[in-house]
């Protein structure tokens, strides 16, 4: 198989360390820091723009629901499958060229998940190309990028789009093309032959929030860390957070913006610290800068309370070392690996479902061991079902 691949790669800006589904230069209401107006028990301001209450209610609903699929290949798997057909989509004998719109490798989670995308394909002799293009987080490149890609003679097309709304023209252009396969981050049109994602934002935010409300006692101070606003995974991990406080007896004592940023978010648990004498409970929409908070409570000389993390190593190590009280919801790169599969479906003519919804873990005490991965790098991601790959563990800065 040949590999070709176009990047750069951005310097470690972690203004946005998830992925998202999409994205807005438009802020919310309120400023960057917590001067939201005060909620039922606290600081929780008003409910996001972004909330849509079916879909919140979709995902709480999933995340008791059984699967499909092979047991051992969550990537495979697939909640609520409504399968399409795609025997238009047949393309008889020779080998595939697969083409990749990236919106980015800007940051640990894609890293992580590219990696395991071209892993994926080399387990597929029938694949003779994959050409990727990397967008580097630029709207106007990516529209550049999947028209380039469409001329290129690709038998299928996978996007992660950079932004929602601003791509979603140049995916239904590509749509009448080519099969298209969206994965990660969602475009406003149903063109795609499949739309790939985890369960989703409303279900890591009420995860998360859930569990303080089961670890803090009633009136606790709970401040919670956001990266920014107007991006709509962010926003909706933020609003199933806001709706468990809110229902809740305890005391959001805040709501501030971190920009992902690890010095910042240490500053901002320090003077919480100070100002309030003690926090009860941090609740974090995204885990790359926990261990900075977790870091702020030691350095105050106090226990560190219940937190939310993610599946990254350095917070799962802190998290056992330290002997933590918390939770990790996940949003796990193993996603990476899907769009190929499907790909390979729709030009066999199998059919695979409108909306691919995978399993999304939440780590806790019980399967912490699990997921901590002796010799993986800090920033690696622990689910992303990468360990039966070529190249494991090097590829993926492993030892």
């Amino acid at each position: 198989m040949l590999l070709t691949h176009r990047r750069v790669l951005a310097a470690a800006a972690f203004a946005v360390l998830i992925p998202l589904a999409a994205c807005s230069t438009d802020k919310p209401g309120g400023s960057s820091s917590s001067s939201a107006s005060a909620g039922a028990q606290g600081n929780t301001g008003d409910q996001s723009k972004f909330f849509v209450q079916a879909d919140y209610d979709a995902q709480l609903a999933m995340r008791t629901k059984t699967a499909t699929g092979p047991a051992d290949k969550p990537w495979e798997q697939a909640i609520d499958p409504q399968p399409v057909d795609t025997a238009q989509y047949k393309k008889a004998g020779g080998k595939y060229h697969l083409c990749f719109s990236n919106a980015a490798t800007n940051n640990p989670w894609r890293q992580v998940g590219w990696k395991s995308m071209q892993a994926e394909a080399k387990l597929h002799p029938e694949i003779g190309e994959l050409t990727a293009l990397d967008a580097e987080g630029k709207d106007d490149k990516q529209i550049s990028d999947i028209a380039e890609l469409t001329a290129k003679g690709c038998d299928a097309l996978i996007v992660s789009p950079n932004t929602t709304a601003t791509l979603t023209p140049a995916v239904k252009a590509a749509c009448g093309k080519i099969p298209v396969i969206v994965f990660d981050r969602g475009v406003q049109t149903d063109c795609p032959v499949t739309f790939i994602k985890p369960i989703g934002g409303y279900a890591f935010g009420a995860d998360g929030a859930e569990f303080l409300t089961q670890q803090v006692k009633p009136g606790g101070k709970i401040l919670a860390l956001r990266i920014l606003p107007g991006v709509d995974v962010l926003e909706t991990r933020w609003s199933a957070a806001k709706l468990a406080f809110d229902k809740s007896k305890l005391n959001v004592v805040g709501v501030e913006f971190t920009d992902g940023d690890a010095a910042k978010t240490k500053s901002i648990v320090s003077n919480y610290i100070q100002r309030h004498g003690k926090i009860d409970g941090v609740w974090m929409d995204a885990g790359a800068t926990a261990v900075a908070a977790v870091e702020a409570f030691e350095d105050a000389g106090q226990p560190v309370p219940p937190i939310n993390g993610e599946d990254q190593q350095d917070f799962l190590q802190k998290w056992k070392d330290s002997k933590l009280t918390a939770i990790a919801p996940t949003y796990p790169t193993y996603q990476w690996r899907t769009p190929v599969i499907a790909a390979l479906k729709i030009l066999n003519g199998e059919s695979v479902p409108k909306v691919w919804n995978l399993p999304q873990p939440t780590i806790t005490q019980d399967s912490l061991n699990t997921y901590l991965k002796p010799g993986m790098p800090p920033l690696h991601y622990a689910l992303c079902g990468c360990e039966t790959l070529p190249g494991y563990p090097q590829t993926w800065g492993g030892k």
